[in-house]
């Protein structure tokens, strides 16, 4: 099982998206408080439909808290536009997490110091004009390919 970590996120359908996406790939969702919404959210239910009742989810209050966790995964990738380290150069593990910062500002310094200088990855893009892909778009590409790395999905499945 992988740890999906999402540190203040502000747009409720990203969030519904990954956890659509958290329940289908049997993946856990650390949600890191303040959210830029409430739970409750008919935008957030939308996005998630149906999948977020079998989402297994963890609130933080904060991003300390959740540091001090012991649902922390014991490894965490830091997924950020300020690495040079490719994701396609990381190797992934079963029970690791991937940390995403939140949709306008990422993750703070003190978060990317808590995080070992080798996981500190980026997904590269064509358009170095442009910061970044979409939060939940980022989280599929990173999920996906930890899941192929563990070869949770078979030839024959």
């Amino acid at each position: 099982m992988f740890h999906i970590v999402l540190f203040q996120p502000q747009i409720p359908q990203n969030t519904g998206n990954i956890g659509r996406l958290c329940a289908v790939t049997r993946s856990r969702l650390h949600l890191i408080h303040p959210l830029g919404f409430e739970i409750t959210d008919r935008h957030l239910k939308r996005s998630g439909m149906d999948y977020w009742k079998a989402l297994d989810v963890v609130h933080h209050e904060s991003g300390e808290n959740f540091l001090k966790s012991p649902e922390k995964p014991k490894r965490l990738w830091l997924f950020t536009t300020k690495a040079e380290k490719s994701f396609w150069q990381a190797t992934f593990a079963d029970g690791d997490g991937l940390l995403f910062g939140n949709e306008t500002s990422g993750c703070p310094d003190w978060l990317h110091e808590a995080v070992e200088p080798g996981h500190r990855i980026t997904i590269p893009h064509c358009n170095q004009s442009l910061r970044s892909l979409n939060l939940s778009t980022s989280v599929g590409i990173a999920t996906y390919e930890a899941l192929r790395q563990v070869e949770v999905f078979s030839s024959d499945s």
